[in-house]
Parts: structure tokens; C-alpha cells; sequence
């Protein structure tokens, strides 16, 4: 899944009494892998140069190579981010962020349209059944407002928008409540840490309306939604690289949610002794954040099993991260949450895998694994902390959507970075019914962040991201039933990279995807017609005055709720465009 690698050394060395030198740094200590042979999810140095210091110094310090980065000082890491950028520090800005709302809101209630958390329906179907939106007016949209999220590299939180408000998390850590009519800002929350998942909101005993969200940090939150208060704040796993990036899931008056990691990046350190983290899965008390049950992918505590080939102890078994929202089962009182890659050379048989446990206790029922021995870390094959049979990283990054068929079965739609989509039965352990193939695939999908889901097909967006000559990046539909593929449309060759990595969603008639270059369309849900395109990769006057432009499209899919399209744009890493600006469209701009 998308990490943010920029390999450091665990120490540093600078003179003494003299400014560090962060050309000798980023030689002696980053240099052999950013300016080495193309690897997977491994920024080049050219890449590097095209980000902010401010994002490579946080990627250090707050990010995925906390590991990496320990022993540095402060001023050797903004050394290097200085050297690798070309680029000065931007001094913070003291002058508040304009776009307010001169009115106050009108008293907050959810209502019928919204879209609620991440797939808008316990099902994580990503299918928007009252859009307030026709399918012949797609191709009249036009763009009502945008918000710049302030000096981000990148916008990577699905919006919810519920109650007549946006409410969105950032790379910064700052989560707003907007007017979902004109963007302007009702509140801020500092979260302390980068917050990439959706939102979710519900009623507490007192009354109150809450949002619930996960950090990078590995910390669920729960703040009131009308002023932006914290209720709680709760931290969730104590791993150094664990966080939250699946989307926490709101029933019952329990929240359940998540937990992932990144030490397949931590394991690039050549004496890191890989690996530890297992993924888990926790219920909490949605009102006081009072943890219930906890339960991980991964049974068995990692302990020593041999020595890498540089002679590092190595322990497992660790992976299976859970990187995505639960599906609930309220019919059956189960969750699904499907799992990542393993990342040792211990065999599991729950990586890869959809896992299904009981709602109530969290006792793990079943696994239904697709790719066994799927071991795997950063920098494999050739790393010496490589699992001896390195696998292909086809973890799964998308929700299992739960649907059910005219005959009244149900079946759990599953698809994966390898490009295949599944169809597992929950009345049989997750028995495979079908398998489609619609891409290639690789470490970077094939089918990577969603998929969607209405009463008849299954709608799958391709990257082949990494299969830049034999990749078949575009979306395709299948049939819930048998698997059988009805329709594909490749994708426009219209310049850029065409890969569509970012979840998808779908409204009567119409299904909305977003690319790599910065492409955003429509498309018919009966034949794969292209109804509508428009072009984010550019500059955008926002409501809030911040200066931000589009790029990439990826990892969060675009929302529909009360006749207006939502999508962020710009994802500025593993090749990706650059951008920071959250995107609202509208029939006629109105």
C-alpha cells in the first residue's frame, strides 16, 4: 500500500559547531537507494526534488521512516530535505486562513443522501442509491467551489458529507467542517498527526453529534460535530510505524476500527531487526472511546526464527495489515476486514486474506486467503532481510463490499492489487465462488484503494501501474452472479500516466473514477461510454484563499450526496502529481 519511503540513516554525523552538510548526508546515507536502480513505492531522487522540504522533513520525523530517521538531529534531517528539494523552508504563516462562514450552521442531523464514512452503507458498497443527481445531467457538471488544504504535498482524506457539511481530514493533521454548499470553513481540528481516513458520524447517548476518525498515529478520535471539540482521543497500538488508514466503521454504538502499519519500510534498514507489527482490528465504546476488544490478523506474537544475511536477527510472524474500512454483518454479527501482505518468511494463512470475526467479541471466525506466501518487504528480492521466497506484495487495500443477489444470496465482492476480483460466499467461510481477472497487477495494483458495487454489477478500477506496457489500466464491470466480465473501458490515452489506482463510486446510471493524470470522469453503468471528463491537473482559485493546484488522482474515491460530486486531487508520490485541493461539482456549477 501507498507509504511515503525515503530511506535514512539511522545516525547521522555532522562537525562539530558547524551547519550540517546535507549534500554528504543524503550521499553517505540516502543515495544508494533514491539514486539506485527504479524500485517500487521507492521515490527517485528527481521525485524527491519535486517535493516541499517540509513534506520530506516530516516523512522523517512523523512518517514512515521514523525508524530510518532515529538518531538524526532536527537540523541534519532539514539538511537533507533542503539538499534533496533545492528548496528553503517556508517560514509559517501567522495570517489566518481566510474562508469562514459568516453565518453559524444550522443545526446539525444527518439526513437521507448523505454519504457517512467510507463506502456510505455498512456494505462499503460505494454505491450512492439517492445521489440527487441523474445520470443524463453527469455531463452538465461543472465546478461549484474548491478548498486548498494548506501548503500539503497531497490530498489523501475521502471527504464525508453529511447533516449539509464536508467534513475532511489532511496531510497537516487538520480535519475542517465545511459548508458542503460553498466550502467555507465552520471549523478546524488539530489531530497532531496526518488524518487520511473518512469520517464518520453518529448520535452519542447525550445527544450530541459525533465524528469519528483515525490518524497516522495509530489514534482513534472522536470529536463533537457541530463545533469541532474533542470528546476523546484514544491511542489504539503502540507499534512506532502503526497507524490508521482504514476508515473506522460507526453501529450499535461501537466503533471498530483498523489499524495497518508501515515496517515494510522500516525493514529497508539493513539492522532492523524485520518484523513485529501485526494487524489488528479494535471495538471501542463510540462514547467514551473505552477500548472493548482488540483482536490481530497475525495470531501469534512475533519472536526470533534465524538471522538475516548480514547477520541481523529476524522475528515473526508480523504483516497482514488491515488497510482498509470493515464491512459489518449485522444478519450474520460478523465484520470483514480484508488483510495485507506477510511480511517475514513465516507462513500465514490469514495475509492476503478476507477475515471475518464476531461482531460482538471479535473472536476471529474464518479466513479465506487468496495469495498465500505473499512475504514480502521494501526493497525485496535483493535486501537481506528478504523473506527467502519474497512474494508480490498483493495485499489487499479495498474493503470487501457485501452484496446481495436477486435470488436473495449474498456474496463478498473482494478485489486486489494481484487484479483479480473475487466472489466469496460469507455462508461458507469465504469459499471462493468466482475469480475475474481485469489487470495485470503489481505492488501498486491492479485493483488497489475500492471498488463499488450496485444490485447487479461490480465495477473495478484498474492501475497497472507498474505495467506501464502490458498493463490494462481502465474500469471494468462484472456480473455479481457469475464473475463474468460485461464490459471495460481502457483508459484515455490522453497524456500522463492513465493508471486508475483511486476508489471508485457508483449512482443509478453512472460510475465516477479518477486517474493518475489528474483525469476525472464519468462513466455509463450499461456500457462503459464515457459521460463525462474533466481535467484537475491544474491550478484552482479556492474559497479559503490558499494557493493550490490539482494532480493526481488516488487512494480516496470521489463522493456523491444531495446532487453534488466531491473529489480531491493531487497525490504527489510514486510518480504521482502533486496537488492539495479538495473539489466540489455541481449540475451547471449551481
Amino acid at each position: 500500500m501507498p507509504r511515503f519511503p525515503i530511506v535514512l540513516a539511522a545516525l547521522a554525523v555532522s562537525l562539530w559547531g558547524a551547519a550540517p552538510d546535507g549534500a554528504a548526508l543524503y550521499k553517505t546515507r540516502c543515495a544508494a537507494c533514491h539514486d539506485g536502480p527504479a524500485q517500487p513505492r521507492m521515490p527517485s531522487h528527481a521525485e524527491l526534488a519535486d517535493r516541499k522540504p517540509e513534506s520530506v522533513f516530516k516523512v522523517m520525523f512523523e512518517g514512515s521512516m521514523l525508524v530510518q530517521a532515529a538518531g538524526l538531529s532536527e537540523e541534519e534531517g532539514r539538511a537533507i530535505a533542503r539538499y534533496v528539494t533545492g528548496k528553503e523552508f517556508t517560514a509559517p504563516s501567522i495570517e489566518p486562513m481566510g474562508g469562514r462562514c459568516t453565518a453559524p450552521p444550522k443545526a446539525f442531523a444527518l439526513a437521507e443522501g448523505d454519504w457517512n464514512g467510507w463506502g456510505l452503507d455498512l456494505d462499503n458498497s460505494h454505491h450512492q442509491p439517492k445521489p440527487g443527481l441523474a445520470a443524463a445531467d453527469v455531463g452538465r457538471l461543472k465546478l461549484k467551489w474548491a478548498f486548498g488544504f494548506p501548503r500539503d504535498p497531497m490530498a489523501f482524506a475521502q471527504p464525508t458529507v453529511a447533516g449539509g457539511r464536508v467534513f475532511v481530514g489532511s496531510v497537516s493533521g487538520a480535519v475542517y467542517s465545511l459548508d458542503a454548499a460553498t466550502g467555507c470553513i465552520f471549523w478546524t481540528y488539530p489531530a497532531g498527526a496526518g488524518v487520511r481516513t473518512a469520517i464518520s458520524i453518529g448520535k452519542l447517548p447525550s445527544g450530541k453529534w459525533a465524528a469519528y476518525f483515525g490518524d497516522i498515529r495509530a489514534n482513534a478520535h472522536a470529536v463533537d460535530a457541530d463545533t469541532g471539540t474533542r470528546i476523546w482521543k484514544v491511542k489504539l497500538e503502540d507499534h512506532p510505524v502503526a497507524r490508521i488508514t482504514g476508515s473506522p466503521v460507526l453501529v450499535n454504538g461501537r466503533l471498530y476500527v483498523p489499524i495497518s502499519s508501515i515496517e515494510e519500510a522500516s525493514a529497508q534498514q539493513p539492522t532492523y531487526s524485520c518484523c513485529t507489527f501485526r494487524g489488528s482490528l479494535a471495538a471501542l465504546d463510540a462514547a467514551t472511546g473505552r477500548l472493548l476488544w482488540k483482536s490481530y490478523s497475525v495470531l501469534d506474537p512475533a519472536k526470533p526464527y534465524k538471522q538475516s544475511k548480514n547477520g541481523t536477527q529476524l522475528l515473526g510472524p508480523a504483516g497482514a495489515a488491515i488497510w482498509s474500512s470493515p464491512t459489518i454483518d449485522l444478519k450474520r454479527k460478523v465484520i470483514y476486514a480484508a488483510t495485507g501482505n506477510s511480511y517475514t518468511g513465516i507462513d500465514i494463512n490469514t495475509s492476503d486474506a478476507i477475515l471475518a470475526f464476531d461482531l460482538e467479541t471479535g473472536k476471529l471466525l474464518w479466513s479465506s486467503q487468496v495469495q498465500p506466501k505473499d512475504n514480502f518487504i521494501i526493497g525485496c528480492p535483493s535486501h537481506p532481510s528478504c523473506p527467502d521466497e519474497s512474494g508480490p506484495d498483493f495485499d489487499f487495500g479495498s474493503s470487501p463490499v457485501l452484496r446481495t443477489l436477486a435470488d436473495g444470496k449474498q456474496i463478498l465482492v473482494a478485489a486486489q492489487k494481484s487484479g483479480v476480483v473475487y466472489g466469496l460466499d460469507p455462508c461458507n467461510k469465504g469459499k471462493i465462488l468466482w475469480q475475474t481477472r481485469v489487470g495485470r497487477g503489481s505492488a501498486l495494483g491492479g485493483i488497489e484503494w475500492g471498488h463499488a458495487a450496485d444490485g447487479s454489477l461490480a465495477y473495478a478500477a484498474v492501475a497497472d501501474r507498474l505495467n506501464r506496457k502490458d498493463g490494462t489500466p481502465g474500469l471494468y464491470a462484472i456480473d455479481l452472479a457469475t464473475g463474468e466480465r460485461k464490459w471495460s473501458t481502457p483508459a484515455p490515452a490522453v497524456g500522463g500516466n492513465p493508471a486508475q489506482s483511486a476508489a471508485i463510486a457508483v449512482i443509478p446510471g453512472a460510475v465516477f473514477s479518477g486517474a493518475l493524470n489528474g483525469h476525472f470522469r464519468a462513466y455509463s453503468t450499461a456500457t462503459g461510454e464515457i459521460l463525462w471528463d474533466f481535467d484537475t491537473n491544474r491550478p484552482f482559485d479556492t474559497v479559503n484563499g490558499v494557493q493550490a493546484k490539482g494532480g493526481s488522482i488516488d487512494a480516496p474515491g470521489p463522493v456523491i450526496a444531495h446532487g453534488m460530486v466531491f473529489t480531491n486531487s493531487g497525490y504527489g508520490i510514486f510518480g504521482g502529481i502533486a496537488g492539495n485541493v479538495l473539489l466540489a461539482f455541481s449540475v451547471d456549477g449551481k
